[in-house]
C-alpha cells in the first residue's frame, strides 16, 4: 500500500506530531493527500525546548497550524518513578490528551510516525498506540527510516539529516525517580554540548553524574574539547565523563 492510498481510505486524520524525521515526513504526506489533517503537540517535561521549536518550524514551512497541548507527565507515580514500562504510561497521557482535543475537532482517526524499521518487540510504548487504536501508515505502508530520511530530503524537509532523539527520560537511570530539576540540568546539559558543536550525543546520569556518550564520528572532537566540555556541564553536574565506549553511528 502507498501513502497516497492509506489517505484516500482515512480522509479525516489527526496525528500525533513530534517534530521527528517520521512525523514530520507523515505530516508532510498527509498534507498532501489527506482531506483534513489535525495536527497536535504534546508539549511535557520530557520534550526539550529545541524540539518544540523545530516542530513548529516544520509546520510552518509546511503552513500547518499545530495544536499545542500540555501534559503533566511527572505528575503520575508511574511515570516519575521511571519503571522499565515507564514509556507504556507516559504514552498512555499523551494519546489521551491528543485523542480527547482531537474528537472535540471532529478527528476519529489519530496516526503516528511508527515507521517498518522501529524494532516494537519489546517496546512498552507501542502497546499503548495498539491499545488507544493509533495508525502507523509508515509502518502499514513498509517505510524504513531509510526510505523516510530520502522522501524528505527530496520533499525539502529540513528534518531529512535530524538526528533521531529520545526523550530526557530516557537519560535518567532505569528505576531511579525522575524530576523536574534532573530533567532540566539534563537540557541545559545538552544545550551546552550543541553551542560547543556537537550534534548526536546524550548526556546520561548514571550515579548522579554527567555521562558524555556521542557518535563515533565526534569522538575525536570529543577528547579534543574535552576541557571545555567539562567546563561547560559543570555549572550543573560535580562529575562529567566521557564514555569510553565505541559509539555506534546512532545512540
Amino acid at each position: 500500500m502507498e501513502l497516497r492510498d492509506f489517505f484516500a481510505a482515512h480522509p479525516r486524520v489527526a496525528l500525533a506530531f513530534s517534530g521527528g524525521v517520521d512525523s514530520s515526513y507523515l505530516l508532510y504526506a498527509a498534507l498532501q493527500w489527506a482531506e483534513s489533517v489535525g495536527v497536535y503537540y504534546v508539549r511535557s517535561a520530557f520534550q526539550p525546548q529545541f524540539e518544540a521549536d523545530d516542530a513548529l518550524r516544520l509546520a510552518r514551512e509546511l503552513g500547518a497550524s499545530v495544536t499545542v497541548l500540555r501534559a503533566d507527565v511527572l505528575a503520575d507515580a508511574r511515570v516519575a518513578a521511571n519503571p522499565s514500562d515507564r514509556c507504556y504510561f507516559c504514552k498512555k497521557i499523551i494519546l489521551s490528551a491528543i485523542r480527547a482535543q482531537a474528537e472535540k475537532d471532529g478527528y476519529a482517526v489519530l496516526l503516528d510516525g511508527t515507521n517498518a524499521s522501529d524494532d516494537i518487540a519489546d517496546r512498552p510504548g507501542w502497546k499503548a498506540l495498539q491499545e488507544e487504536g493509533v495508525l502507523s501508515p509508515l509502518r502499514l505502508c513498509g517505510l524504513t527510516k531509510a526510505d523516510i530520511r530520502r522522501l524528505s530530503k527530496e520533499a525539502g524537509l529540513f528534518t531529512a539529516s535530524k538526528p533521531a532523539y529520545a526523550c530526557l527520560a530516557t537519560r535518567i537511570p532505569c528505576g531511579e525517580t525522575i524530576t523536574q530539576e534532573k530533567l532540566a540540568k539534563v537540557e541545559a546539559a545538552e544545550s551546552e554540548l550543541f553551542t560547543l558543536g556537537f550534534r548526536d550525543f546524550r548526556v546520561r546520569t548514571p550515579g548522579g553524574a554527567a555521562l558524555v556518550q556521542v557518535t563515533a564520528d565526534q569522538t575525536a572532537a570529543a577528547h579534543e574539547k574535552w576541557d571545555a566540555i567539562r567546563g561547560a556541564l559543570a555549572p550543573y553536574f560535580t562529575r562529567v565523563e566521557l564514555d569510553a565506549k565505541e559509539r555506534n553511528k546512532s545512540l
